[in-house]
Formats: structure tokens, sequence, C-alpha cells
């Protein structure tokens, strides 16, 4: 039976619960199937917007006008640590692998701006960027992919995207990387809004096609392309602001929470049943209108603003957390309200469902975390003293379980062997590198390079002729590839006839000394069934003839001196 979990958190406040729930609960999960149901409680958390984050193992909670994250174990069903940073935490956002090893992202609040913290939950190395917004980060997004991080703040009209692969990197950067001047630098900006960002969402592809949303102060929201850059529409909301954001699970829709409590859905295939209206370049630049006649509302409920939106995995239920302390359902496809599930007494800042449970044959996680490792500021290992080889420090250590059978390799007599090549094992094995590897890596460098060059040109970005000479200098690094490529190629086509040829000359030598063997027993066998003196072995016979040649030689020689 499949199991789908909503998690719920609150801000405290001074009013009374009206629930059987106690006061100082805080973080609450509910089995929503087959109706919802309150399964488990934490206590003493009061968690701002965009501050929750759920793993398999763990519930992150960062704190309210404090600058510390509780930690509780789902496993436990208790909190497990409170961590303390130097900074207050005004957003937080799970990266990597939810089921095995993940990276927390942390946006902070400093009296010089907000910076982006990212914390290796199972070893404990730290990250931080630069100081790149003027104030505090309120929103963090990060992609399916967990290659991308968006950040906005409330008091800034730009939107940066961060590369976590190149923040979590122990190299130091390149210095023939051009596009950036430091490695912990966001990769690009997106800054259409003329007021704060209020709410960040990205979209559940892992093409490079993938999208993002972003609500502002200035009652917009804007789609982008956040791996080019490319505006792809904007959306008037009138007069009302919009806090919180939700995307279609299949990415056909979006949903925008009001400041008025009330629900507004903004379907992408609204115009044209056939085509998605995003990617039509001719209407990028073309507002679209709506009208708050289209909004949801519940009926005779003073709800509050809308804090938080969650869609669940089928797309046919949508849930909002409401400044009144409210969990309401929406039902989609009639697009109106549905249900009550709950009422905290306090608003409900955060709503996360999380992936469902329970598919038939669904792969097993091999890792989990049962204990998170705390951060640690030393700087060998936080990449601040990396080098440029990017070797992995000493002190690294990840602290995780296996919990499940390694892949291995059958071993039975009685069938034949099964071999498990998975894609690292094929890389780990293979004499050089497999050609598949390459490739993919070498069109995902032209294409970044790309994106790259088209985001600069979007951007207005002054063109002093680099560009061409960047485009040459990538064309000539592509053909050197190529070429090691074709070389490697070669090199195991070389090597697999060397082997096979080795094999052969093998195989005809253990047949020649077979034979050999063969005929000395039987001579040997006549030899004695006759009665006859026994047959000398055949490199004593050969050493007699050698003999006799050079007697014979030797008497020659001497003849004609």
């Amino acid at each position: 039976m499949l199991s789908e979990l909503l998690v719920a958190s609150t801000l405290s406040s001074d009013k009374s619960a009206t629930s059987s729930v106690a006061r100082d609960a805080g973080i609450h999960i509910h089995a929503l199937h087959p109706s919802p149901t309150l399964n488990t409680v934490f206590k003493k958390s009061s968690t701002p917007t965009n501050c929750l984050a759920v793993s398999t193992t763990h519930v992150f909670a960062a704190q309210a006008e404090k600058a510390v994250v509780h930690v509780y174990s789902r496993e436990k069903g208790s909190q497990e640590i409170i961590i303390p940073f130097a900074e207050r935490i005004r957003s937080v956002a799970l990266a990597g692998d939810a089921d095995g090893a993940g990276v927390l992202v942390l946006g902070t609040e400093s009296d010089g701006g907000g910076r982006v913290i990212l914390w290796e939950i199972c070893t404990g190395r730290q990250v931080s960027t630069s100081q790149s917004h003027l104030s505090s980060v309120t929103t963090l997004a990060v992609d399916p992919t967990s290659n991308f991080l968006l950040s906005g703040s409330s008091d800034s009209q730009s939107i940066h995207v961060w590369s976590l692969s190149t923040l979590l990197s122990f190299s130091s950067p390149s210095i023939s990387d051009l596009s950036r001047s430091s490695s912990r630098e966001p990769l690009r900006t997106l800054s259409n809004h003329r007021a704060g960002i209020t709410s960040l969402v990205a979209g559940h592809s892992h093409s490079s096609t993938n999208i993002a949303i972003s609500a502002s102060k200035d009652n917009t929201c804007i789609v982008w392309n956040y791996q080019t850059g490319d505006l792809l529409r904007t959306y008037l909301l009138g007069s009302a602001p919009v806090i919180s954001l939700a995307l279609d699970p299949a990415d056909r829709a979006f949903y925008a929470g009001f400041e008025d409590g009330s629900i507004q859905l903004f379907d992408f295939f609204k115009d044209s049943e056939i085509t998605n209206s995003l990617y039509k370049p001719e209407q990028s630049s073309i507002p679209v209108g709506s009208s708050p006649s289209d909004r949801w509302t519940a009926p005779s409920q003073n709800l509050g603003a809308a804090l938080s939106l969650s869609v669940n995995y089928e797309g046919t239920k949508l849930f909002s957390g409401h400044e009144s302390g409210k969990v309401i359902s929406w039902d989609i496809a009639k697009g109106r309200y549905s249900a009550e599930i709950a009422n905290y007494g306090s608003a409900v800042t955060n709503l996360n469902i999380l992936p469902p449970t329970g598919f038939p044959n669904a792969p097993e996680s091999r890792l989990r975390v049962h204990k998170v490792i705390k951060p640690n500021y030393d700087t060998r290992i936080s990449g601040l003293g990396a080098n440029a080889n990017g070797a992995v420090p000493a002190k690294y250590t990840l602290t995780a379980q296996f919990v499940s059978t390694l892949p291995t390799q059958r071993i039975s007599a009685a069938e034949p062997p099964v071999f498990i090549h998975s894609e690292f094992h094929t890389a780990l094995t293979h004499p050089s590198f497999p050609s598949s590897m390459l490739e993919e890596g070498i069109a995902e460098l032209a294409n970044w390079n790309r994106n790259t060059k088209t985001s600069n040109d979007t951007n207005g970005e002054l063109n002093d002729g680099t560009d061409d000479n960047d485009e040459e200098r990538l064309r000539k690094e592509n053909k050197e590839l190529w070429e090691l490529v074709g070389e490697q190629r070669r090199v195991q086509k070389r090597t697999w006839e060397k082997l096979i040829e080795w094999g052969e000359e093998r195989a005809a030598t253990r047949k020649m000394a077979r034979d050999v063997e063969t005929s000395t027993g039987a001579r040997k066998k006549r030899s004695v069934n006759k009665g006859s003196a026994p047959i000398v072995d055949d490199d004593i016979q050969l050493d007699a003839v050698e003999d006799d040649s050079n007697e014979d030689l030797s008497s020659g020689e001497a003849a004609s001196l």
C-alpha cells in the first residue's frame, strides 16, 4: 500500500492551540492515505517560512530569530541535536540524495548582507559563499539534479544561480576559468523583478530546459530557464502580493498563494492544448494578466495569508498552510475547497509532501544516515585551503551505514556467472575511460559554455572580443579531447589484438607439448613390449645428434687445413 506523508511546521504565537495537539508542538507529520492521520509530533520548534527541510531520516528546522537549527530524528521520534551558527538562519533547503549523504543549504542574515552556507550532514564539512545578497537570504530552491541552487532575498530584486558542484569542490578556481572570478561566486544573476523576492520553486525536469519560478513583492511571477538565464514568461497578479508558490508534478502549471488566503492556478497549456506556451519566443516579452475571479477561496472561513503550498504526488490535491493555523486541502480538478486537514492555532509556515513509499519492486536505499555530523569549521576540509589538484583532505570522513547488500559477483557451480556492471564499476575497471562517459562529458561541457555565452549576450554585457577567443579555445580543446578519445580507442584495439595473438601462441605451444608427450609415451611402450633397449629421451637424442654433427664438422675442418 502506498504511503504519502505531509510535514507541517508552525511559527509559535500567543494564541492557544484549538486542537488536542500540545501547545509547544512545532512540527507535525500526517499520513494522507487512506485518510489524513497525525503520526508524529516534534516539540520545541518555532519555524519561519522557508526554514524546514526533511530527509528520510531527519527533519531540519531553523528557529525564528535565532542562529540555531534543530535536528530531529524521524527514527527515534525526538530531537537529536541543536546546531548553532554564527549568523541567523532565514531559509533552508536540502540538496543531494534525500535517502543518503545529503547537503543542507542555509541562507543567512547578517549586517553586511546575506550568504549561503552548505553543510554536508554525513561529513560535517561546511562551505560558505561570499555575501552576494544585499540583505538576508530568505528563499532557496534546489533543482532535481542537485547541480544548481537558486537564492533570493526579500529586500533585493536579484536571484542568484549557483553551481553546487563548484561550491563543494575541493579544488581552487582555475586560472583559465574566465566566466567568473571565484568559485564562491554565482554563475549568473536573474534581475527582472522590481522588488524583493518572496518565493522560489524549481521544476522537476532533469534536462537543460528545466524551469524555475519566482514571486516578488512587485505582484509579478516570472518563469525562468535558470541554466541560460532566459526569461520565459511574466505573470501580472493584480494588487495582492504572492507569498507562496508550488509547481505541478509534471510542470504543467503552478499555484500561487496570496496574502488574502486565496489560491490561483496558472496553466501553461491554457492557450494551446498541444504546445507549452513557455517555449514560444515571440510571447516571452508579453506579460500575462490574471483576474481575481479565477482565484480559489474557502467559503465562510477567515484563513489568513497562504504562507505555504504543496502538491501531492498525483497532482490531484493542493495543500495550503495559512496564518490562522489551518491546513486546507483543495481539489485541483474542480478548482475549489475540499476539506480542512488540521488546525494548529499557530501560523503554518511550511508544508512538505514527501515522495510516496510502498511501490512494488522499488529500489532500496543502500545508505542510511542514523546520526548527523556537526559542522566542522576546519579550513583543511572546508575547501578554503584546497589545492588546484582537488585532492581530498586526509581528515575528510563520511559516517553512514550500508543497509543493503553491496553488488557482488554471483558464484554458482550449477549456473554460469552473472556479472553486475554498474556505471561506476564499468568506469572503475575500464583500462582508460569508457567512450560513453567521455562523449557525455564533452557534450555537457559544450552545452555549458554555449549556455553561458547565451546568458551573457541576453544580459547585455560588454563584449570586448574575448568571446571569439574563448570559442576558438574551446573548439581547440574539444578537438584535442576527440583526438585523445581516438588514440585511446586505437590503443585499446591494439591491446586486444596482442592479447588474442598471445592467446593463440600459448594454445599452439600447449598442443605441441601434448603431441610430443603422447608420441614419446607410445614409443616407450612399443620398446618395452619388444624387449629392446629403452628409448632415450628426445632431449638426450638431440644432444647426441649435435655431438656427432660437431665431430663431423671438426673432421671436415681438419681435412681442409
